[in-house]
């Protein structure tokens, strides 16, 4: 609000400016959950389940993970694959070794892992960054996997590298079916989505923005570099080795190191691209682009009666889906994140121009 004193112009705060907006998306998140915990379950097929809902919802978990360290904290990451396998072989270890083990712990304790492995791999961030910081994570992606393959005893003497889960259960009830498997993931990613949002917000996060923004500047004002890129490398590796443990116990069932390879990596890579560097919700857009996107493709010349072969049909999915994304980042380079907020605004000033 404007007035006059002493002949100038000055404004007032107005308190509704900012709470009005964020009431507002916590009321869009509100119903966004509501719909996923009631809804969903009630109205969606089993596929849908199988190959759509509980794949996004772990991979925007690890999504999430790699977001908080590269869209938040700016150190690049090439093996955020392999620390999804540290996260998934750990929460097996502790299954089979441990007798009446529960889930949720094991998988928590995974991901506590996967943070060790993830500290010690972001230690040479303290001295490199950039291109350096990405081979440096890439090496640990071919060590892990390696590891993997050969220490015997990571696999419970396995000598593929494969393997399995009976049977889970969580305080007495299985989860066996599509739905409580879905509901499962849904319960701890939300957790866990939240807790990011709450971190990035706090002192923390601040300290991980102004590390990526400019960290000679950061150290001056009294921000501790190791402190703020090891926490980050931390709290980053803990989402993605719990996302790792619910991707092998929950959606596989049974596994082996090539569930967690390179490409794995590269595909969380471009999930934080396409939805959106340094938000939290991008990481959920980038998730669903991902996984939904060569669904489409590969029933989209069944819909329009083009008669394609199988391999025809799969290398025109990879060669439409890596335009897709050029096309996306040229138009877009902020992400779907910077679409979902321009939308916002929109609906706001709706129909109002200004």
């Amino acid at each position: 609000m404007f007035y006059r004193e002493n002949g100038q112009f000055k404004t007032t705060y107005r308190a509704d400016q900012q709470i009005f907006p964020i009431r507002q998306d916590r009321v869009v998140v509100a119903v966004m959950l509501v719909a996923a915990f009631v809804l969903v379950p009630l109205a969606a097929p089993e596929y849908l389940f199988r190959a759509i809902l509980i794949p996004f919802l772990i991979l925007a978990l690890a999504a999430v993970g790699l977001n908080v360290l590269v869209g938040y904290c700016g150190q690049i990451s090439l093996g955020t694959g392999a620390f999804m396998a540290v996260g998934a072989y750990a929460a097996y270890n502790l299954m089979v070794r441990i007798d009446g083990m529960p889930l949720v712990p094991a998988l928590l304790l995974g991901g506590l892992c996967s943070a060790a492995i993830g500290v010690l791999f972001g230690i040479p961030s303290l001295r490199i960054k950039g291109l350096y910081l990405a081979v440096a994570t890439l090496a640990a992606q071919f060590f892990l996997d390696w590891a993997f393959l050969r220490v015997t005893w990571l696999t419970h003497n396995s000598s593929s590298g494969s393997v399995g889960v009976a049977s889970l259960n969580v305080l007495g009830y299985s989860i066996d079916s599509p739905v409580r498997k879905y509901l499962f993931c849904l319960v701890i990613v939300s957790v866990l989505a939240l807790l990011a949002k709450n971190l990035v917000r706090g002192a923390i996060g601040r300290e991980w923005m102004a590390m990526r923004d400019m960290d000679v500047a950061a150290a001056v004002i009294g921000i501790r570099p190791m402190y703020a890129k090891l926490t980050a490398f931390a709290v980053s590796s803990f989402l993605v080795g719990v996302a790792g443990a619910l991707w092998g116990f929950v959606h596989l069932g049974s596994w082996e190191p090539a569930a967690f390879s390179i490409d794995r990596s590269f595909q969380l890579l471009f999930m934080i691209i396409i939805g959106g560097l340094g938000s939290i919700i991008g990481s959920f857009f980038g998730a669903a682009f991902i996984v939904v996107l060569p669904l489409l493709l590969s029933q989209a010349p069944r819909w329009v009666g083009i008669p394609l072969s199988t391999a025809a049909a799969s290398h025109l999915e990879q060669m439409i889906f890596g335009a897709l994304i050029i096309f996306f980042l040229i138009v877009e380079p902020h992400g779907l994140a910077r679409l979902w907020s321009i939308g916002k605004e929109k609906l706001r000033l709706w129909p109002f121009p200004h």
